[in-house]
């Protein structure tokens, strides 16, 4: 071989030689942030899924809090507004929430162009949603996540207005609040709008943007509503009236518990950076800490363990940390908890003396939220808030009012626009077709009056193949039986 020919025959091996490395770690390097995004996207589909079964949860929950009579009625509404804000949210509540906006509306509400209306997806696709660029995951998974809270908030409302609601209102009051109030709340706080962007507020998880806007509608709503039957006495007093299956209602409050393990750990929305870890140990200990205050404060009260108001305990002390949660330190979230724990059973027994909430929601949701926003606003770590990229340290951190402050702002103005929106809306539908039931279906049930069919058939009709003893045949047993025993006779 010539001298010149092998002069650049070793030229090329050296080049090559240089080179390879180089390439080499760059296609690892692209493995390996593909494996990542793969990664996080797993998580943030799985924390999803786990928010999605908190729909069997308030299932649960109300079912059991609720009388025999009207448990189907339950189960049918849960599945129908979980329907409308499936595709309420992919028309247009995701756009409006999280889509860019332009000039000064975009502060106020999402939707310019590209936003997001109506998605296509494919596999890796993405949206314009500044708000949302800190995750690498795809449209699709952010749009899934994003989507199971604003049907969680919807649910919120309903479990306030139990057992005399025409079906019809969930319908009429789901569509505009899943494709505009909550949307509108979201894109404040969590998608660029004025709160968040503008104020710094903290809502890790959205104890205001969830929680609050939930029991804020649901709060208009039982004002326009009214009681049950009787429910208050001729002298104002409320009388209990007990749900039919408690071991279902705690069932539920299990189930809750469970999911609030993907809604507050799973809105880190990635994985790689090992948040979501933090997030769910916090999570947890403010759930435990509310329900062992409420439990004591019950006890002090009324010198017994209603079993209720402990499960109630757990629900505040958790969606009181949902705000908090990203942000706080474990000591802290005992704190929250337990507080919580105790807001929601002296929440219940004021509330009820004067409106009809068969949950307790708008204690353990409404005024356990406020105090978990607010609790940013004195727990936060400043550490954590650079992490998370919201705000600033609380008050015992950073020894400033600056954040409580925020946080305050955030609280007078999510009740503020979610009520006389949602007031607006009830009103109209009370005036149009009724926001209750008649007298006589709310006696009967609504499981008979509304579909058709009790909940339980066999405790209210023959059911072929099985026993059935009507119950007047019950009290003229029982009258012979009182009258065999006092030396009566009976026709």
């Amino acid at each position: 071989m010539p001298l010149l020919a092998r002069v650049r025959a070793g030229v090329s091996v050296a080049i090559a030689g240089a080179t390879f490395p180089i390439v080499t770690h760059a296609a690892t390097q692209a493995a390996g942030q593909s494996a990542g995004v793969a990664v996080d996207t797993v998580w943030v589909i799985l924390a999803g899924m786990l928010v999605l079964f908190m729909q069997a949860g308030f299932a649960m929950l109300e079912v059991g809090f609720s009388r025999m009579k009207n448990v189907g009625t339950v189960v049918a509404k849960i599945i129908v507004n979980l329907s409308i804000s499936s595709i309420m949210w992919w028309g247009v509540g995701f756009a409006l929430a999280f889509g860019a906006g332009s000039g000064f509306l975009g502060h106020l509400i999402g939707g310019g162009a590209g936003a997001g209306f109506f998605p296509s997806f494919t596999p890796g696709s993405t949206l314009d949603l500044p708000a949302l660029h800190g995750s690498d995951v795809p449209a699709a998974a952010k749009f899934f996540f994003e989507f199971v809270f604003c049907a969680i908030s919807l649910a919120i409302v309903w479990g306030t207005m139990l057992e005399r609601t025409k079906f019809i209102v969930y319908i009429l009051f789901a569509i505009p609040f899943a494709g505009f109030i909550y949307p509108l709340i979201a894109h404040w706080v969590w998608g660029g709008g004025w709160l968040g962007a503008g104020l710094g507020v903290q809502d890790f998880a959205g104890s205001g943007v969830v929680h609050l806007t939930g029991a804020s509608a649901a709060f208009a709503g039982l004002l326009l509503l009214g009681p049950r039957i009787g429910k208050y006495g001729r002298d104002g007093k409320p009388n209990a009236i007990p749900g039919h299956n408690m071991p279902l209602a705690q069932l539920g409050v299990l189930i809750l518990w469970f999911g609030w393990m993907g809604f507050n750990p799973g809105s880190t929305l990635q994985a790689l950076n090992l948040h979501f870890a933090d997030v769910l140990i916090v999570t947890n200990l403010a759930a435990a800490a509310g329900a062992l205050s409420a439990m004591a404060v019950i006890y002090l009260r009324q010198r017994s363990l209603d079993v209720g108001m402990i499960g109630n305990g757990a629900i505040a002390g958790l969606a009181a940390v949902t705000a908090p949660s990203g942000f706080i330190q474990p000591w802290a979230a005992l704190i929250v908890g337990a507080v919580a724990g105790v807001i929601v059973v002296f929440g219940v027994y004021f509330i009820d003396k004067f409106i009809d909430d068969p949950l307790g929601a708008l204690s353990a949701h409404g005024l356990a939220c406020v105090w978990g926003l607010l609790s940013c606003g004195l727990f936060a770590d400043p550490l954590l808030a650079k992490i998370d990229g919201a705000g600033r340290g609380g008050l015992f951190y950073a020894g400033n009012w600056a954040q409580l402050g925020a946080q305050a702002v955030a609280v007078v103005s999510i009740f503020a626009t979610v009520f006389c929106l949602s007031f607006g809306l009830f009103w109209a539908i009370k005036k149009t077709v009724g926001l209750r039931v008649r007298e006589r279906d709310e006696i009967e049930g609504l499981d008979i009056s509304e579909h058709g069919m009790w909940g339980y058939p066999e405790s209210f009709m023959p059911v072929p193949g099985g026993a059935y003893i009507h119950p007047d045949a019950i009290a003229g047993a029982t009258r012979q039986l009182l009258a065999s025993v006092s030396g009566e006779t009976t026709t």
